[in-house]
């Protein structure tokens, strides 16, 4: 399944290339699998079509992306004094000197939170709530038909979805 993005390397740096590559694999795997035992985090209206979810959902990004926008900011970390261990034969170790470590340069995104939290108004003023549905069961998944939520149905405790492998997703109520 991942063996077409596995094949391309890196430039080599230190490690070779394929290791970096290796990791990234690794890595990819770890998320796609954790992403399909992951519980839906998704926004909720009993009653209200999967469509006009979307396009609520599309447009509040956008209001909340117009009225928060991206707002990039370059940080650096402090640097940190890392001192210089010297050990003898009989394993005696004593610190002298260091160096100094710069910080790590890094970027931010500082109007992150405040568009969430305008997405998250805006979806309310729509009627809809955030929720976490679990993922089913294999017994559940197996047994039920196949087929994709049009309409968001009610939920309760028993309430769990199964992905498609097309993206979409079905809820369902166990028992």
């Amino acid at each position: 399944m991942f063996a077409h993005v596995c094949k391309w390397q890196l430039p080599k740096r230190g490690v070779s290339g394929t290791v970096w590559a290796m990791r990234l694999c690794i890595a990819l795997v770890v998320v796609c699998l954790a992403s399909a035992c992951a519980p839906l985090r998704t926004y909720y209206a009993e009653g209200v079509s999967f469509a006009t979810l979307e396009r609520d959902n599309t447009r509040c990004d956008v209001l909340a992306l117009r009225d928060a926008p991206v707002a990039t900011v370059v940080r650096r970390d402090p640097p940190r004094f890392v001192r210089r261990r010297h050990c003898d034969s009989s394993g005696q170790c004593v610190y002298r000197g260091g160096i100094w470590v710069p910080g790590e340069v890094y970027t931010v995104d500082v109007n992150a939170d405040l568009r969430a939290r305008v997405k998250g108004q805006c979806m309310a003023d729509r009627g809809y709530r955030p929720v976490q549905i679990p993922t089913c069961p294999s017994g559940v998944a197996d047994a039920a038909p196949p087929g994709r939520t049009t309409i968001l149905p009610t939920l309760n405790e028993n309430s769990c979805v199964i992905r498609n492998q097309d993206g979409s997703f079905q809820i369902v109520t166990r028992g």
